[in-house]
């Protein structure tokens, strides 16, 4: 029976392979002449990304590639190749182990069409901005045509897009539940999440012999077989989370068993009706050792089908996503089974210390001849501090992916790669534009007690509050800030990166820090949303939260005598909002002296629980019910969509005969006027509003008031989705 408990081999304890005689490459190569300049008759692997290759520890292939080649491994990088024909796949030759292949640091769907499935014209990961430069589905496609060019050569693939679609997902853009991309691409395994241990041990293990087919023991793996593997008992997970009418369906992990209980199950009574009940009981979860269970999901036709069969799924998915207790997960797709193994067990900050002190050029490769790369230009002058984020939103995938551990750099780690910016990077003037990382200040933040976080289930650690056993201390956060300031050269160092405020509110001292010395006039925060409803989906906290933080900046900002902004960002068409929702957050815009210049509305990304929740309409953040129980209300149409949007920006002349409208139809005609107290007038300016689509193409932006800085940040709808939001404040 293979075994996922035994503890982790150290990331850099493997003996290299005998290649390493060989050297550090300045670049991976990405052509033959610069295979034949390091003496390489061929690849040991060769990495396929839909990215430009930057040579970043930002940058997946970047990351993957240097870690394989301090293994031991040659390693070649076809970045962006022409998938119409299998011929730039032959550029390198055939690897002597295997491809790897990515779509990227995005999903290729979010990376090429809006939340309103339109082509983007623009692809920031690309030379010069291009757009169209990779697929539709790029790991299905590259994976296609290198089994073209090279039958044989075993395929493994990796990154974001296979991670989260890694088991049977629904797809915004088909509008239809799709297979695991494995089955899809034809690939001999996947690697889901931060991948580096599965990598480098299947690396060296495909070196001494094996097939990638054969890597059944690893961790944060999935792959394919034809039955329930030898030693292993299945639990159907139904009865874990019964997908069907029940009366209080109480915790399976937390409830104790009445004697006269059947194996699994408690029998009761409805009052009055005499409606039998089963509640799930925790004797069923303690008959089966978790180390040699695996939970089967319903199979993919099943799901495809079933709404509530698809909610559940992907519930019981997300409950098993914490590497102390996460179970195997197996689910039929036609006659054979997709088995997924627990997730990976977070790096040690000494491995992600020497992890990041690779040798990265930390340029892109020469063979873009100073072509402009916007993703590489955004993080050129910043530093990547930490992994992983415990928020849980669930518009977002990154928990999904990288994972809810917290996974910290040292300090010395740090600074030595602003040294190395400082010293190295062409055009460093002494500014720092982020130290951060998929939110800025859970740096070393954490459970306080290591046996309660491996058995912890909760789907985020700060809602509905901040867990008890949760270390908040920003102390390590402020120390770095200090000591990065005090750096030779460095005049200043900004945080670009999300602040979660909920957790800044703890630590005034963290907030006084964070507005005295690292904001560049504004800060972007991301209360998404003014109203309860919306929130409760999001798994966000209440706009007191951010009235808290707000009086916080506000003092430090006027103490520290600077002139400082918020900018906070909302989302259009989440689940869960109606239209008196998006008309209270208008009202509270306005209100407040915010005009949003550029929104971004819902974007349903693979196997984010909101996806689940508008795909199914029915919530996951609780136990299923085929039928009862709360329905989630979604703005599916077009013309729903854009009403939301224009909502947010209620002060463009071109949304307001679409608003006009649907304030007549809600009844509350009363905000329409000329005076302060309205949101929409009555008059129309000549030319403007013909559309009732939201601002055209081309026109100018809506003036703010002098002095007022113009915002910039992440997208509204979710970390790495989709083009960047701005806010103005009046």
């Amino acid at each position: 029976m293979m075994s996922l408990t035994a503890p982790p081999k150290p990331l850099f304890s493997h003996r290299p392979y005998w290649a390493a005689r060989f050297g550090v490459a300045p670049f991976l190569p990405m052509s033959r002449a610069e295979m034949d300049e390091l003496g390489w008759d061929s690849c040991d692997v060769i990495l396929v990304t839909g990215d430009a290759y930057v040579d970043h520890p930002s940058f997946g292939v970047a990351i993957i590639g240097r870690l394989l080649e301090a293994q031991g491994f040659r390693v070649g990088v076809i970045a962006q190749p022409d998938w119409r024909s299998a011929d730039p796949f032959k550029a390198l030759g055939p690897p002597n182990l295997f491809f790897g292949i990515t779509a990227g640091n995005m999903d290729s769907m979010v990376n090429r069409y809006t939340a309103d499935r339109r082509i983007r014209r623009n692809d920031a990961y690309s030379p010069d901005d291009e757009g169209g430069r990779r697929p539709d589905r790029a790991v299905i496609v590259y994976s296609q045509r290198v089994r073209e060019a090279y039958r044989d050569v075993p395929i493994i693939i990796g990154g974001i897009e296979a991670s989260l679609r890694r088991v049977a997902h629904y797809d915004y853009w088909s509008d239809k539940v799709r297979r695991s991309v494995l089955l899809d691409s034809k690939a001999d395994l996947l690697l889901y999440g931060n991948a580096e241990r599965a990598l480098v041990e299947a690396a060296h293990r495909i070196a001494g012999g094996e097939h990638p087919r054969s890597l059944r023991d690893l961790r944060g793996t999935a792959f394919l077989s034809d039955g329930l593997l030898d030693g292993w008992q299945e639990l159907d997970s139904t009865l874990l989370d019964r997908p069907g009418p029940v009366d209080r369906h109480r915790d399976p992990y937390c409830e104790d068993i009445p004697e006269h209980c059947g194996p699994g199950q408690a029998v009761a009574w409805r009052a009055g009706t005499g409606a039998q009940v089963v509640r799930v009981q925790r004797r069923a979860v303690a008959a089966h050792p978790r180390e040699s269970t695996v939970i089967r999901l319903p199979q993919w036709d099943a799901v495809t089908d079933d709404p509530a069969l698809y909610a559940h799924a992907a519930r019981l998915l997300h409950l098993e996503t914490n590497p102390g207790n996460a179970r195997a997960l197996v689910q039929g797709h036609g006659d054979r089974d997709l088995w997924v193994n627990p997730p990976p067990i977070p790096l040690t900050t000494a491995e992600l210390d020497t992890l990041f002190d690779l040798p990265f050029a930390r340029a892109p490769h020469p063979a873009y001849r100073g072509a402009r790369i916007p993703a590489w230009e955004m993080i050129r002058f910043s530093v990547n501090i930490m992994r992983g984020c415990f928020g849980g939103c669930t518009f977002c995938s990154i928990t999904e992916h990288e994972g809810r551990i917290i996974q910290s750099r040292s300090e010395d780690s740090i600074v030595r790669e602003v040294d190395e910016i400082r010293d190295r990077v062409e055009g460093f003037t002494g500014i720092i534009s982020d130290l951060g990382g998929p939110t800025a200040n859970m740096y070393q933040l954490g459970c306080k007690d290591k046996a309660i976080e491996a058995r912890c289930r909760r789907l985020s650690c700060v809602y509905p509050r901040i867990c008890s056993n949760l270390n908040t201390d920003h102390g390590p956060l402020i120390s770095l800030y200090r000591r990065i300031r005090q750096r030779p050269g460095v005049k200043k160092v900004l945080v670009a990166s999300g602040v979660r405020y909920d957790l800044a509110v703890l630590s005034k001292e963290y907030v006084k820090e964070l507005v005295t010395h690292h904001v560049g006039g504004y800060l972007k925060i991301a209360p998404e949303h003014t109203e309860s409803g919306p929130l409760s989906k999001m798994m966000k906290p209440g706009m007191d939260v951010y009235e808290r933080f707000k009086a916080l900046f506000d003092h430090y900002t006027r103490e520290a005598g600077k002139e400082q902004y918020l900018v906070p960002y909302f989302i259009a068409a989440h689940p869960g909002t109606t239209d008196q929702d998006m008309l209270h957050l208008a009202v509270w815009l306005k209100r407040n002296g915010f005009r949003p210049d550029q929104v971004q509305g819902f974007l349903p990304g693979p196997m984010a629980l909101a996806t689940t929740m508008y795909h199914t309409g029915k919530n996951p953040l609780k136990p299923i019910r085929r039928e009862g129980g709360e329905v989630v209300s979604n703005a599916r149409g077009l013309r729903q969509r854009r009403l939301h949007k224009a909502f947010l920006r209620y002060h463009d002349p071109e949304n307001w005969p679409l608003l006009r409208k649907a304030l007549q139809d809600m009844g509350r005609a009363d905000l329409i006027g000329n005076g302060k107290r309205h949101l929409v007038p009555r008059y129309q300016p000549e030319g403007t509003g013909q559309s009732g689509e939201g601002r055209r193409r081309g026109r100018g932006v809506t003036p703010a008031r002098k002095g007022q800085p113009k915002a910039s940040g992440r997208p509204a709808a979710g970390r790495g989705r989709g083009q960047a939001g701005r806010t103005r404040r009046r």
